[in-house]
């Protein structure tokens, strides 16, 4: 028993001192390396690798053409074989932003093993990184006030399941008496009730926003657009399965018709302004789709309306009374005299030509709104500078 007993205590020792070396003489490769003029340099080590690629947003897009249009791919570019084993790649001076990257390896791509930091869009994992100053401060967590974030669950009775729901309150929530306005913030096709806090930095733009007086303090309700789920990819009862891009009722009306479900459970559950002066709702792509016409089939709910990157779509083979007299609901939107209508696309954006008709429709019909356009097309960074813009604008007196 003894001697067994000295078994097991070696090899725990072994274990520890294996642990010990990770952690303490593991590799010194450091990737990525944020050089003091803002260039970066990456190293991968691969010594037995016969191409190794680097592909991410801060290389020159690609244009593809697809059957929605052009659409703009991440870069792809060579990286350099060292006599070590390591490849390397130096970039050229980079603007300051949210950079997400991959190594592609021999044709499989990977994430950077010597960079922890991972976001999840969909089914890809990337790594990222921060290259400080001007609008990117808004994106990292600074040494101000933080509001909470609460992953919160609600019944809905129309779709027949309880559902969860993203919460951002702002810093003094829980210790004051204070009621809030809301922004009902939604998300794309293929993302979740996740994808504004991690791929949007919504509660670091938030926090930094509202402490630097620029944006008034106000809670923020992210939730899921996918009907046909509870929650995002892995958390609910159906298990590990695989995200997908392509889902059940996203664009049919369903979601339309059961929001104010979402809506009633923040006015039931948080100190908040319950009317139409205090409420907004904005989204992206999909997710401004969903903006668009769930202002429209309720006119009286929403003060401020946010487009991002907006499908601007009629929705192929779809009966649904939420799409139906859509002129006529717009004409009911505007008499009730919105205070903010913002529409925002990138030039090179797939949208960009459905967007500019629908702007060109509500010059024509007099309604005031406000038209944004950026460089770049359907991409994070976009919607990351349209929030930043769009919160300074809201909840105003």
């Amino acid at each position: 028993m003894r001697k067994i007993l000295s078994i097991f205590l070696l090899f725990q020792i072994c274990i520890l001192g294996i642990a010990q070396q990770a952690l303490w003489n593991g590799s010194q490769i450091i990737s990525p390396e944020i050089n003091k003029d803002k260039s970066v340099r990456f190293q991968l080590f691969a010594p037995n690798a016969d191409t190794v690629l680097i592909t991410g947003d801060f290389l020159p897009q690609n244009k593809m053409e697809t059957p929605m249009g052009m659409v703009s791919m991440p870069g792809v570019d060579k990286m350099i074989k060292r006599s070590n084993g390591i490849w390397e790649y130096r970039t050229k001076v980079l603007s300051p932003e949210l950079y997400n990257y991959n190594f592609i390896v021999d044709g499989i791509k990977i994430s950077d093993p010597s960079n922890v930091y991972q976001l999840r869009d969909v089914a890809s994992i990337f790594n990222i990184f921060i290259i400080d100053g001007d609008r990117a401060d808004l994106y990292k967590v600074n040494d101000v006030p933080h509001g909470s974030v609460s992953k919160r669950w609600y019944e809905s009775q129309a779709l027949g399941m309880n559902r969860r729901v993203t919460v951002y309150t702002p810093a003094g929530y829980e210790s004051g008496e204070k009621e809030y306005p809301v922004l009902y913030l939604l998300h794309g096709m293929g993302g979740d009730e996740e994808a504004w806090g991690s791929l949007g930095r919504a509660t670091q733009i938030l926090d930094n926003l509202i402490a630097s007086g620029k944006a008034e303090p106000m809670i923020v309700v992210m939730p899921n657009g996918n009907v046909s789920k509870q929650a995002a990819p892995g958390e609910t009862s159906e298990g590990l399965l695989p995200p997908s891009f392509l889902l059940p009722n996203t664009m049919d009306g369903t979601y339309e018709n059961s929001f104010p479900e979402i809506v009633n459970f923040i006015e039931t559950n948080y100190r908040v302004k319950k009317d139409k002066n205090n409420r907004a709702i904005a989204g992206l792509s999909m997710g401004g789709f969903h903006s668009m016409h769930i202002s429209k089939e309720y006119p009286d709910m929403f003060d401020y309306v946010g487009l991002f990157s907006a499908a601007i779509i009629e929705p192929d083979g779809v009966s649904s009374s939420v799409y139906e007299n859509s002129k006529q609901k717009l004409v009911t939107q505007f008499e009730k005299n919105p205070k903010l209508y913002y529409i925002a696309i990138g030039k090179d954006d797939f949208l960009y030509n459905s967007n500019k008709e629908y702007v060109r429709d509500l010059k024509e019909l007099n309604f005031k709104h406000l038209f944004i356009e950026t460089e770049d097309g359907h991409i994070w960074k976009n919607w990351r500078i349209y929030l930043s813009d769009f919160l300074p604008m809201i909840f105003k007196e």
